[in-house]
């Protein structure tokens, strides 16, 4: 399907460490025109506004969480917040919600999606594809996709894995949050209008008259009171 990009969509972000050392940043871009509550659920768990878990009474929050489960050439997992393992995590809706829609298909790599256990069973779980997957479509909710940090993704896609998929060395989220779009305000400054020298000069040509005629004056009346003194005497 095409996909009409609205004006502004969400953006996530994870700090991600491997082994204790730092690997970068991912940025997500999420398709909250599509699938508003699905992106929700992400978005919050992002920022940890939504206090503490009805059913783990862990906080609903991704940072800390590890790739728990990495599949080479398919696609890295994580989100379990409360247990770290693939059985543990919640949404912010309290347990799981219901699948919103299978609008997008897993068609190219970097692309977000809902892990789950079955039908309407979404958490907090996610994964991204660093393949296409068209046998997950209809079966997970893509509400997004890696917007920038495509490496890093990759490089814990790279690591070396037990037998049960999980990296011999944490690929941790040691932060995470939502990215805020700035708006430039341009302020608007009050010029104030140079005084033109023409009307300075005329300024100054009108307080030089006014000071001749009051000199004038004084001159006179000095002299009158001058006369009136001769008459007297």
């Amino acid at each position: 399907m095409t996909v009409t990009k609205p004006p502004h969509r969400p953006r996530c972000f994870f700090d991600i460490e491997v082994g204790g050392l730092p690997m970068g940043r991912v940025i997500f871009e999420l398709f909250s025109d599509l699938c508003p509550i699905t992106c929700e659920n992400f978005r919050a768990l992002c920022t940890g506004e939504k206090g503490i878990g009805k059913t783990t009474g862990k906080p609903l929050h991704y940072k800390g969480i590890i790739f728990h489960r990495v599949v080479r050439d398919f696609m890295i997992q994580g989100g379990d917040f409360s247990v770290g393992n693939g059985t543990g995590g919640e949404s912010i809706y309290g347990g799981t919600f219901t699948d919103e829609n299978f609008e997008l298909k897993h068609d190219k790599p970097f692309l977000l999606s809902m892990a789950n256990r079955g039908k309407d069973t979404n958490g907090s779980q996610f994964f991204v594809t660093t393949q296409p997957a068209p046998h997950l479509d209809g079966v997970h909710v893509v509400f997004g996709h890696v917007l920038s940090g495509q490496e890093v993704v990759l490089h814990i896609e790279g690591l070396p894995v037990d037998r049960m998929c999980r990296p011999l060395q944490d690929a941790k989220v040691i932060n995470c949050g939502e990215l805020v779009l700035k708006m430039k305000v341009k302020d608007k400054k009050v010029k104030k209008k140079p005084v033109s020298s023409s009307s300075s000069s005329a300024d100054s040509d009108t307080d030089s008259a006014s000071d001749s005629k009051k000199r004038k004056k004084k001159k006179e009346k000095k002299k009158r009171k001058k006369q009136k003194k001769e008459k007297s005497s």
